[in-house]
């Protein structure tokens, strides 16, 4: 008996898989900044540049291109396959705890405000300063840590101690956390919900499986 063909995906699920990708991204350098002080620059790009890129014709526009979120494909995959490779719980309580930040943030309209108005002044600062230097890193994380952060209890992010006393790790990580968050919010703008992952599952990892293909492709 021959198998029945998949069924195609579709342009709002492909949306959806993006925006998934975008978190599972953030998680992961998240990860690797904590434990080894660095992680892969173009994901890395992205995944900040992401934030401050709130008026896009679509959404694989919010990261510049597909291939910018390899690193988050790759994860999106690992985590929900079927492989026998152990999860890496780590990334996977990252990413719980992204999606469990946005909706707390969702529900208060005057942080949602907020959060647009800092990153509004975000965008205005960039016209003079880049955006990767270290007085906008520290701005991004100031906007995680006033804005986003007391709407629940703190992530605990795990890994190096004497990298993550440094100012500049702590910096990358916090605005990591709101790449994650700011994603969490396009994930949940495009009908993305929690239940899904789990209802979904085969769904988002033919999705995850066609983007990689046409990004490993490109190359």
């Amino acid at each position: 008996m021959q198998n029945s063909p998949k069924k195609a995906i579709n342009t709002s699920e492909i949306e959806k898989c993006l925006a998934l990708a975008g978190v599972c991204q953030a998680a992961a350098l998240v990860k690797e900044i904590s434990k080894h002080g660095s992680c892969d620059e173009q994901a890395y790009r992205a995944s900040i540049e992401s934030i401050t890129i709130t008026d896009s014709d679509n959404t694989e526009q919010v990261y510049g291109q597909m291939s910018n979120l390899k690193l988050g494909f790759d994860i999106l995959h690992a985590q929900l396959g079927n492989s026998s490779t152990p999860k890496d719980t780590v990334i996977t309580r990252y990413i719980a705890n992204l999606l469990s930040i946005e909706r707390k943030l969702a529900r208060s309209s005057k942080r949602m405000t907020e959060l647009g108005d800092r990153i509004n002044h975000i965008k205005r600062q960039q016209l003079h300063l880049d955006l990767f230097s270290g007085q906008m890193l520290a701005n991004l994380a100031s906007v995680y840590s006033d804005v986003v952060s007391p709407v629940t209890a703190k992530i605990q992010v795990s890994g190096d101690p004497q990298l993550l006393k440094q100012v500049d790790n702590q910096h990358k990580v916090r605005a990591l956390l709101l790449a994650g968050v700011r994603s969490a919010v396009l994930w949940r703008q495009l009908g993305g919900k929690r239940r899904q992952i789990l209802l979904n599952r085969q769904r988002i990892l033919v999705c995850a499986e066609q983007a990689l293909a046409q990004i490993n492709q490109s190359r």
